[in-house]
């Protein structure tokens, strides 16, 4: 059973349910469950337990805790075409192990719908102010208090200047004027609407009132030829952002030393328009260089050719080609700990074409390649500068242990993250892995097999190893 639907209930049993629910932490509906659960055990009389309840109460309700322990998020969806973003948004926060209940705007459902947010959310979806399942025991109280956190994502400008000016004429800002937890909203309008005088004094009363922005970002507008700063933050930064707010950041374990990060792929050039490439997205790099940040580490992140945003507070050098990345890494050396998880291409041509090849009579023309320089063993086998911890990645197709222990061998690096590639996959561009990290111990290399993790998670396990080897190794 989704959810519960109660009508007709006398004060008596109204205030019985807020009662009990209120002592044990729990919503009026998730009560509700309970009690059905001890009735069908035998294990209740409710009958004599409400005779002896007055017949109100104004005892307050707490938030409901979650039966995992997990933080609970009340994502408010604004009306704009940034609420597509707010189901991945809600994906987003589950794979952080946050629970989300959603309210929609009027306007958020001319984008997205209440039944496509529930699915997402696993919860029921809350759109009106005066729906009678939900009113009968103050539902926007409950929205506004039964959560941890807050979100309003996109936060419109009608819907700030609502909250700026204290109005609350539906179920969302309802919410939000009854809302004692913090609030963390996430704009997302036109550059000329983000602009307006009215718009900026309603973002510093906001401001000044306690509330939390993230974003807006710069980019391209929904509206043709429209650019400037208005975007809504991406979901993975929103969710950061609720994640930081939610779980105060912790030790900083890698304070003072210093982390090189590569990351993504390198293109070869062949002519001015054709390159040598693979297919990574360099996430998982991106990942590491991010939780290594919140560690305290000085982050460089030497990057390949990529669709990602630079993380904040990361020192992030581009490059194209396997030559630039070594040049890029000798020169930020010396490091404390060095992490090469970009997937460098192993050959390139001989002589770049300096215009485009053309097909000719004779077919094909000739590719001569030669092997490009091997920047894990080459920084692995240096006499000076060599990073106390080396760690390379090996991303394979099969075979996937044997062939992570050869390289192993090959390399001469301290630490191997061995990953399977393969189509079947879906690790190259996607956004979980399952690694195992080869270790020497010894003479002997050990392998630690992590399960399918998100490659944030990835990031943060090898973090937090690395952080208790260079301790100890400190």
């Amino acid at each position: 059973m989704a959810s519960l639907t109660i009508r007709k209930l006398d004060d008596t049993l109204k205030a019985y349910l807020r009662l009990r629910s209120a002592k044990n932490g729990r919503s009026v509906e998730e009560e509700v469950r309970v009690i059905l659960r001890e009735l069908a055990d035998g294990r209740a009389e409710p009958a004599e337990a409400v005779a002896a309840v007055p017949a109100a109460s104004s005892a307050p309700v707490p938030r409901a805790a979650s039966a995992a322990g997990e933080p609970r998020i009340t994502l408010i969806i604004g009306g704009g075409i940034a609420a597509y973003k707010a189901l991945d948004l809600i994906r987003r926060l589950k794979e952080r192990h946050i629970q989300v209940r959603c309210v929609l705007t009027s306007a958020a459902r001319q984008f997205i719908t209440p039944l496509a947010a529930s699915a997402l959310s696993h919860e029921r979806v809350y759109t009106d102010l005066f729906d009678a399942e939900s009113e009968f025991d103050a539902g926007h109280i409950r929205l506004a208090r039964e959560c941890d956190l807050i979100v309003v994502a996109p936060a419109t400008a009608d819907l700030m200047a609502k909250m700026a000016h204290g109005h609350a004429d539906d179920l969302a800002s309802a919410v939000l004027l009854a809302a004692n937890r913090p609030i963390l909203l996430a704009p997302a309008m036109n550059p000329l609407m983000w602009n307006n005088p009215a718009t900026r004094r309603n973002v510093l009363q906001l401001r000044r009132d306690g509330i939390h922005t993230v974003g807006p970002n710069a980019g391209e507008m929904a509206e043709a030829g429209e650019a400037g700063v208005g975007r809504m933050a991406e979901p993975t930064e929103i969710a950061a952002a609720a994640d930081h707010m939610l779980r105060p950041p912790q030790p900083r374990p890698l304070a003072g030393k210093r982390v090189l990060i590569t990351a993504g792929p390198t293109h070869e050039a062949i002519d001015p328009v054709r390159y040598i490439a693979n297919r990574s997205s360099g996430k998982q790099g991106f990942a590491i260089a991010v939780a290594a940040r919140a560690a305290g580490a000085d982050v460089v992140l030497v990057s390949g050719p990529v669709e990602l945003h630079d993380p904040a507070g990361i020192s992030v050098m581009r490059v194209e080609s396997a030559r630039d990345m070594l040049h890029r890494v000798e020169a930020a050396l010396p490091v404390d700990v060095a992490i090469f998880a970009a997937a460098v291409a192993d050959w390139r041509v001989v002589s770049e074409g300096t215009q485009k090849l053309k097909k000719t009579s004779a077919g094909m023309p000739p590719l001569q390649l030669v092997e490009n320089p091997d920047i894990l063993a080459t920084i692995s086998k240096l006499k000076d500068k060599r990073p106390p911890l080396v760690i390379g990645f090996a991303a394979e197709t099969e075979h996937l242990i044997d062939n992570a222990k050869a390289k192993f061998a090959r390399k001469g690096c301290d630490w191997i993250v061995a990953n399977d590639v393969s189509p079947a996959s879906g690790v190259m561009g996607g956004d979980r892995n399952t690694v195992h990290l080869l270790a020497r111990e010894g003479k002997d290399v050990t392998v630690d097999s992590w399960p399918v993790m998100t490659k944030e998670e990835v990031a943060a396990a090898l973090v937090s190893r690395i952080a208790r080897t260079v301790g100890t190794a400190s």
